[in-house]
């Protein structure tokens, strides 16, 4: 009787901002289908916390605004848990402003925030990649990375950057089999969107119901969308059966696009 084929080797997989919401959904769903996965925070107590509570295979700490700290935690990560096979770019943040009190340092922080370490991160780990002959890279962009929303111009305009530039990463790696796709939820039932409510709430007088309302008006489906949906694209993409899906942004948004 001949062997069974091994089962393949855990792949090595990176997920930035990781220590909660989305990012933390995406990390245990790799966790949970026996992936070696290394979590990242921006404090080293968020991280080995984060790391702990996901069982995961390691974590690194940096602020993603500053592109030699996050380069040297990557690096270090490779160096722990060899090169990365899955790279997830999810850190990220949003700062609200109407265009009267949006200034150009605005837009520069968002930039910093959003979509310079999504290129800090790729450039770290595309060698290794190609040393191994693939590997697949998605980043958490935004449905504000495909249509525009008021008091977020800033945001709005960093995430069709990042759009931006999955589609021009996927075409340059193409033939290196690395796969380069972004997932865009739309609102998402996490504890930062939690915390706006709450934010909201107090400021305006209004009810948690009405003002959640609000939200979810633009989702057909009429609620927040759950991370473990965002997650499971995200591990989708990262499946040898997304091998031709490249270049791609996919929106987990219920219809809104």
């Amino acid at each position: 009787m001949p062997p069974l084929p091994s089962s393949p080797a855990p792949r090595h997989v990176l997920v930035t901002g990781s220590s909660r919401g989305i990012g933390q959904a995406i990390a245990a769903a790799f966790v949970a289908a026996g992936e070696r996965v290394t979590v990242h925070g921006r404090s080293e107590a968020s991280a080995s916390r984060a790391m702990a509570e996901l069982g995961a295979a390691g974590a690194i700490a940096a602020d993603v605004t500053d592109a030699a700290s996050l380069h040297a935690a990557i690096a270090s990560a490779i160096e722990t848990n060899g090169p990365v096979d899955v790279l997830v770019n999810n850190a990220g943040g949003v700062e609200t402003a109407p265009l009267s009190r949006l200034d150009v340092d605005a837009l520069r922080r968002m930039m910093a925030l959003n979509v310079e370490p999504v290129l800090t991160a790729i450039r770290a780990v595309v060698p290794g990649m190609k040393a191994k002959g693939g590997g697949r890279i998605v980043t958490v962009a935004s449905t504000a990375g495909l249509k525009g929303y008021a008091y977020v111009g800033a945001y709005t305009a960093a995430k069709h950057a990042v759009v931006g530039l999955t589609r021009a990463f996927a075409l340059e790696l193409a033939a290196a089999e690395i796969t380069v796709n972004a997932v865009c939820p739309g609102y998402t039932d996490t504890a930062l969107m939690a915390d706006s409510l709450d934010r909201l709430e107090e400021k305006t007088g209004r009810s948690r119901d009405d003002l959640l309302k609000d939200f979810t008006r633009v989702n057909p489906l009429g609620r927040l969308i759950r991370p473990e949906e965002v997650a499971d694209c995200v591990r989708w993409l990262a499946g040898t059966e997304a091998g031709a899906i490249t270049g791609q942004a996919i929106a987990v948004a219920g219809g809104e696009i």
